[in-house]
């Protein structure tokens, strides 16, 4: 569990709302990281002393964490918290090279994974996120927007353990642009609230010309601020995929070579790793190599906004037990709702659910469609043409968040 380190102060002596993230994004599962600190850091634990400017190594092994550095090796637990003597711009902790500013925990997860969490004020926080989710380079009102969109889905999470991942908003710690850290200064405090409650302000980078449902995407009532309109500002964004329909040929494997395994390699690597990694969650632990896609295809029934709603696929493929059982074994995920489907092939690859078409010819698939993300609230896309145009960054987010006020942030709001 993570420990909340509340009395942490930003620099400028005003009590700020704290956010914690974890690492994962950058971090990834690892049992072992590097760090050193710029600037007087101190632990919860007194036994530990570190020096500005040593690299040290931690570990874990067996849910115990190890830290190593300075010719001195110290188990700590299964815990190990740093925070600075004083909160400012001076004192940050690099992890694997990447600095941070505030308080960093270290836990330990799953036994074997050491866990990252930094805790900082909120305001810090977007400065971190802002120049990731965009580009510094768009118009300052466009930045505005992204910056009051990025607050107020922050806001609403306040009091939970967040991540760096595009699961909540991508954070890349103390790694600030000037333009966007404006952004964030010039609309501090200011969220978005419907009712005098804040919203979750979601956003993704296109909707294709079309905005989405927030019910659509994640079930639950129909909120009216993300409403199904035509977005005249969205640039669309059309993309295409290929998958081939035969990955690897059975008759071609040599079976008397003894590398016949590592041999055999899949066309479309990307994907099928994809595939193989979603297979090993759910009920084919080993080995695996895809043979074939013998079927992927459309219902043709769409939502409101058009997108497509669900889908089949079949993948066939080898699964090599941990005793050396090699099976030919099929999984048939016949209609399903879409997004279980873009799990198997990749957000990255299968950008959204507003789908053009689908199509097999010559044993290869090729889906074609516009945007990239889910569609529902802000499109980041639009909000740059938008900027472009001479808007503000109120007249973006009314456009994309309908009915909504800007107001600033109230105790009361952000401590629920």
């Amino acid at each position: 569990m993570t420990v909340m380190l509340l009395f942490l102060l930003p620099h400028d002596s005003n009590a700020d709302e704290m956010v914690s993230v974890k690492l994962r994004n950058y971090i990834k599962d690892t049992s072992e990281i590097t760090f050193k600190i710029s600037g007087e850091y101190f632990s919860l634990d007194p036994t530990i002393m570190l020096k500005e400017g040593v690299k040290y190594k931690l570990s874990v092994k067996d849910g115990k964490i190890t830290v190593k550095g300075d010719g001195q090796t110290q188990e700590l637990g299964s815990s190990f918290a740093l925070l600075p003597d004083t909160y400012n711009v001076h004192h940050f902790i690099h992890i694997n090279d990447r600095p941070y500013l505030g308080a960093m925990e270290f836990l330990v997860e799953e036994g074997n994974i050491i866990r990252p969490v930094n805790q900082l004020p909120l305001e810090d926080y977007l400065k971190g996120v802002v120049p990731h989710e965009v580009y510094p380079s768009w118009e300052i009102e466009t930045l505005k927007s992204q910056a009051l969109a990025a607050r107020t889905y922050a806001a609403s999470h306040l009091g939970k353990v967040i991540d760096d991942t595009i699961s909540y908003q991508v954070y890349a710690g103390y790694s600030w642009d000037d333009r966007t850290t404006v952004a964030v200064v010039e609309t501090k405090g200011e969220v978005l609230t419907h009712n005098n409650r804040l919203i979750e302000a979601f956003y993704s980078a296109s909707n294709g010309g079309m905005t989405e449902n927030n019910s659509h995407v994640w079930g639950g009532d129909y909120i009216n601020y993300y409403p199904i309109k035509k977005d005249p500002y969205d640039p669309v964004n059309p993309w295409e995929f290929t998958l081939n329909q035969t990955q690897i040929d059975l008759a071609a494997i040599d079976f008397e070579n003894k590398d016949w395994w590592d041999k055999s390699k899949e066309k479309d690597e990307e994907i099928t790793n994809t595939m193989k990694g979603w297979l090993k969650k759910n009920g084919y632990p080993g080995d695996l190599k895809i043979l074939s896609i013998p079927t992927f295809s459309l219902s043709e029934q769409k939502n409101q906004s058009t997108r497509a709603e669900k889908g089949s696929l079949q993948i066939e493929f080898l699964h090599r037990l941990f005793d050396g059982t090699i099976m030919i074994e099929r999984a048939d995920l016949q209609d399903q709702e879409i997004k279980n489907i873009r799990r198997l092939i990749g957000g990255s690859i299968f950008k959204s659910f507003l789908i053009d078409s689908l199509a097999l010819e010559d044993g290869v698939y090729t889906m074609k469609g516009k945007g990239y993300g889910h569609g529902v609230g802000m499109s980041q896309w639009g909000a740059s043409v938008m900027g472009e145009q001479g808007k503000s960054y109120k007249e973006i987010l009314q456009f994309y968040f309908p009915g909504t006020e800007i107001t600033n942030m109230p105790q009361s709001e952000s401590k629920k």
